[in-house]
């Protein structure tokens, strides 16, 4: 195998294991979500307010206090299900990306493709290097994807 193909190949890897990592985060946080139903979502969120020191009655906290009384378990079931289908996408395209399966470049090419307009209509509206980065590491990630792609085509 050529040099450039080997550092290619070890690029898709890594992008396969940031997007598995990504795919168990949201996993857990699914989990989680799903731990929160038939409780008291509101009087968890005061607590977490009280054990982090914050004025309840100030702005933000009270906010967050707020938003988190008025979760009922249908929206947190919808919540925790819509973080699964996340995960389970993210899951299957590292899992296909690690097996150098094509239908996964493409997966992962059209995914990080989604993002870009929100990404720029984002730094039109507030420029942050934050911002800036992520654009470049979605971009960068969409071109190796798109090049992975084309020399995959070349090659057959």
């Amino acid at each position: 195998m050529p040099e450039h193909q080997t550092g290619a190949a070890r690029a898709v890897q890594a992008v396969a294991l940031v997007e598995a990592i990504k795919g168990a985060v949201v996993l857990l946080a699914a989990t989680g979500l799903l731990s929160l139903l038939h409780r008291d979502v509101g009087a968890l969120a005061a607590t977490l307010v009280a054990h982090t020191h914050l004025n309840p009655a100030s702005k933000y906290p009270q906010i967050f206090i707020d938003a988190a009384s008025h979760l009922q378990d249908a929206r947190l079931l919808r919540l925790a299900l819509g973080a699964a289908a996340y995960a389970a996408t993210r899951l299957i395209e590292a899992y296909g990306l690690l097996h150098d399966q094509p239908w996964a470049e493409l997966l992962a090419a059209v995914s990080g493709a989604v993002y870009v307009p929100f990404e720029l209509l984002g730094l039109a509206r507030q420029p942050t290097w934050h911002g800036l980065a992520l654009l470049g590491v979605n971009l960068l990630v969409v071109g190796l994807m798109v090049r992975t792609l084309w020399s995959r085509r070349r090659a057959s």
